[in-house]
């Protein structure tokens, strides 16, 4: 099983590069089919997972994934499931 990790460590302070990156990893997926997508927003403050989840709530994202998965093991990484 194939799989796209998205790690926004790197750009956790610019709040446009992780729009961009979110909307392009999604949109990756898509294009090429892809069964789930692994987003690590870190541990940190928690600040970071919860605008991660905001982008993944809105209704036009919404509708391209089947599920969304919290790890229970490690609280600063996000599943997006989808089916294709």
């Amino acid at each position: 099983m194939s799989k796209l990790v998205l790690d926004l460590h790197d750009i956790f302070q610019n709040g446009k590069a992780i729009s961009e990156e979110l909307g392009r990893v999604m949109r990756d997926a898509c294009e090429k089919r892809i069964p789930l997508v692994e987003i690590i927003p870190g541990k940190g403050s928690g600040q970071l997972k919860r605008r991660v989840l905001r982008f993944l709530n809105q209704p036009h994202i919404k509708e391209l994934y089947h599920r969304l998965e919290k790890d229970d093991k490690n609280h600063g990484r996000i599943f997006v499931h989808f089916r294709h």
